[in-house]
């Protein structure tokens, strides 16, 4: 990973709920621990996924870390953003599809724009230099 590279990834906080699962885990094998000690696994599998998903930007293009695979997307397949409603943003590729990107929402678009080094650009700016000029 270069310098100038930017991850994003899921908020540290995230792991406050792994002891979370382990005690709800915990309260299912004091029912039967035949039945529910497979149930641990639960905790071990969320700290896995908060620690894996990832998405990396820096010079070369964007690195997406999902659950199951690793995209790696150079910047002159990329031809656009998307970001849905209560998800995470996808970019579109020249090709018409498009991949996930885990941990990035709208509010990192400023983030996001300055790891690309302006190939993403930041909608943002011009109010904030605007705001800046009139301060």
């Amino acid at each position: 990973m270069s310098e100038s590279s930017k991850v994003f990834a899921i908020s540290r906080l995230a792991y406050f709920a792994v002891p979370l699962v382990f005690l709800a885990s915990i309260v299912l094998m004091g029912i039967s621990v035949p039945w529910f000690a497979w149930t641990l696994v639960f905790p071990v599998l969320l700290a896995w996924w908060i620690h894996r998903l990832k998405t990396i930007v820096d010079g070369q293009g964007i690195t997406a870390v999902g659950t199951r695979q690793t995209t790696r997307i150079p910047w002159h397949d990329v031809d656009g953003l998307r970001f849905a409603k209560w998800s995470s943003a996808r970019v579109v590729l020249t090709d018409g599809t498009s991949v996930r990107l885990p941990s990035v929402g709208f509010n990192d678009l400023p983030l996001l724009a300055q790891a690309s080094g302006g190939r993403v650009p930041d909608p943002f700016q011009s109010e904030r230099e605007a705001r800046l000029a009139a301060g």
